[in-house]
């Protein structure tokens, strides 16, 4: 696959007009993690994994975990990795979600929970206040806050659900409170859902069955998943409307669990396996390349993050035995693991973020 993963400058220049109000310094920040000030300001795009540097060196400077999210407060250093051990052995999707909203209720800096609700064969996930928060003062922080935060809050839950049961949680529909922007179609890309404005709640429906989905992650996929957070939960899908790049969708972003079948994809597309075939290679080309390239791409992407040894790499790509990650990232790229990390374009990218 050549294109990189990337997400929108947007959400940089967000991000750092935010670190700027809190008095960081924002040209140490990017220098810290590699990113010239000119492409924030000139490219339209920037690679998903130094977007994820850049949030982790923010929100470890800022001692707020919840940096760039609906909260209204520090949220101290370790609370997501709570929050994931606490709920990581729940047996289904809904049960994580109660426990969630539990923990938050009782979590020391935030002021926002999710909150489910099932609706017949719907269930609807919503932005709202903790326990001792009351609706008023819930009110007032929702009008505080820029509609970014608050759509990276929805699309950052979203993302972690759908990583909790390993694969996409399709919505329905997305609600939000606050009118419709210029770039509208960017959310519509973003969620790959209808999306509603000027909506009396901000909120992600989805179908109620998601709910009863087990959990497939553990204790040891998770380490991986802290150690990149939040990359996984920033990634998204390209605005194109190919068939390759709806496959892509749905294959997702997340390689520690088993990826669907070219008949599922079918299933899921209403086409036959047949025709799946015929329309991919118009394109030309192939589920199973289209499926390669992207475990090659995420690998890369991983394997180009320092702070993630190779057996986290291959613990994040799902491969049970470290050597057979290293068999198929050589059929990837014609090099081991160890020599991907001694060769001159790789170093190259090391001394940049150093």
């Amino acid at each position: 696959m050549d294109r990189r993963i990337t997400v929108p400058t947007g959400y940089v220049r967000h991000l750092l007009e935010q670190a700027d109000r809190q008095g960081l310094d924002v040209a140490e920040l990017l220098e810290q993690v590699g990113i010239a000030p000119e492409q924030v300001e000139q490219q339209s795009a920037l690679s998903a994994v130094k977007f994820g540097a850049l949030y982790q060196r923010i929100m470890w400077s800022a001692q707020d975990e919840f940096f760039g999210m609906l909260s209204n407060g520090k949220v101290p250093i370790g609370t997501f990795r709570l929050l994931c051990h606490c709920l990581i052995h729940c047996r289904s999707l809904e049960r994580a979600l109660w426990r969630c909203a539990d923990f938050l209720d009782i979590c020391r800096g935030t002021l926002v929970k999710p909150m489910l609700v099932r609706k017949g064969r719907y269930a609807k996930l919503s932005l709202a206040p903790v326990a001792q928060v009351d609706e008023a003062e819930f009110d007032s922080l929702l009008a505080r806050e820029s509609t970014t935060s608050i759509r990276t809050s929805l699309s950052m839950w979203h993302h972690f659900l759908s990583w909790l049961i390993g694969k996409r949680l399709e919505l329905k529909a997305v609600y939000l409170a606050f009118p419709e922007p210029d770039d509208a179609d960017y959310y519509r890309t973003l969620f790959q859902s209808e999306v509603k404005f000027d909506q009396h709640e901000n909120a992600i429906v989805f179908p109620q069955y998601f709910l009863d989905y087990p959990l497939v992650q553990t204790e040891e996929t998770l380490r991986a998943f802290l150690k990149t957070a939040p990359y996984q939960l920033i990634v998204m899908v390209d605005n194109d409307h190919s068939l390759k790049s709806q496959v892509i969708a749905m294959i997702g972003k997340d390689f520690s669990r088993e990826l669907p079948g070219s008949e599922e994809v079918a299933r899921a597309l209403n086409m036959s396996v047949s025709t799946l075939r015929r329309r991919l290679l118009d394109e030309g080309t192939s589920y199973q390349a289209i499926k390669d390239d992207c475990r090659k791409a995420a690998a890369l992407n991983y394997m180009n993050s320092p702070q993630l040894a190779i057996n986290d790499v291959a613990a994040l790509m799902g491969f049970d035995e470290p050597s057979a990650f290293f068999r198929s990232f050589k059929k990837w790229t014609g090099m081991t693991p160890g020599q991907y990390r001694k060769s001159p374009s790789y170093l190259r990218l090391y001394d940049k973020r150093r």
